[in-house]
């Protein structure tokens, strides 16, 4: 049973969206303000969290910002509909994916459902990894790969991703030298039933960039092919 952590200073929201999360047999949590679930994520992290993003004392953004300093657990932005800068900015910071208001509760439960889903594909296989390499280690050129762990080093440097961050890297490091479209890389990053624009996976690139900077300020294997897509050269 997931745990998820709801942040909204709305309490229609958190009430009418816990009752079907629960009702979907998530465990959850509720609060009202970033601050608040700041201190509770401190003792205990959930396994994905949903966000408001304009929330009092603390918003969604600073929430993420310092969530990201410890951790990568998914993320959820709630938005309202003329927010397009706060949907990118928060991509750009690490979100998963972004929900916009008023919203419908079904789609939100499946677009939890894709993200935890991806997660349980990625390591339900670790318990039989070898300690010494994992059978499905993907190396390329300064690239390490780890899928069934979720490791990526790069030059010998541990980088820290997102489960769509890594989804987007694996699948153009697996294919040197290929052109992935954005709709291909849709499709890996997501469910079918789940829609999401050009915007949202540029976002996640340009994030996946320059967290593999941190690492090596001259990294430059994903090129972006302008009109077609992306690819990842050695």
């Amino acid at each position: 049973m997931a745990k998820i952590a709801l942040v909204d200073d709305d309490r229609n929201i958190l009430t009418s969206v816990s009752m079907t999360l629960e009702a979907e047999g998530y465990e959850v949590s509720t609060y009202n303000d970033g601050l608040q679930a700041l201190n509770a994520f401190n003792e205990e992290l959930p396994e994905l969290a949903v966000l408001d993003i304009k929330m009092p004392r603390m918003d969604g953004m600073d929430l993420l910002s310092r969530l990201r300093q410890k951790s990568d657990v998914p993320v959820i932005f709630l938005t309202s509909k003329d927010d397009e800068i706060d949907e990118v900015l928060g991509l750009r910071m690490g979100a998963d994916d972004y929900v916009r208001k008023p919203f419908s509760q079904r789609l939100l439960v499946e677009r939890i459902r894709a993200i935890l889903r991806r997660q349980e594909a990625r390591v339900s296989d670790a318990g039989v990894v070898s300690e010494e390499k994992s059978e499905g280690l993907i190396e390329r050129g300064y690239l390490t790969m780890d899928p069934l762990r979720h490791i990526v080093t790069w030059k010998g440097n541990n980088v820290s991703l997102t489960v769509t961050e890594f989804l987007l890297l694996q699948a153009l490091a697996t294919r040197p030298g290929f052109v992935k479209s954005r709709d291909q890389l849709m499709d890996v990053a997501y469910d079918d039933q789940v829609y999401v624009d050009d915007r949202t996976i540029d976002s996640h690139i340009k994030r996946l960039r320059k967290k593999m900077r941190t690492a090596d300020a001259d990294f430059a294997a994903i090129e972006t092919l302008y009109g077609i897509g992306y690819r990842y050269t050695e």
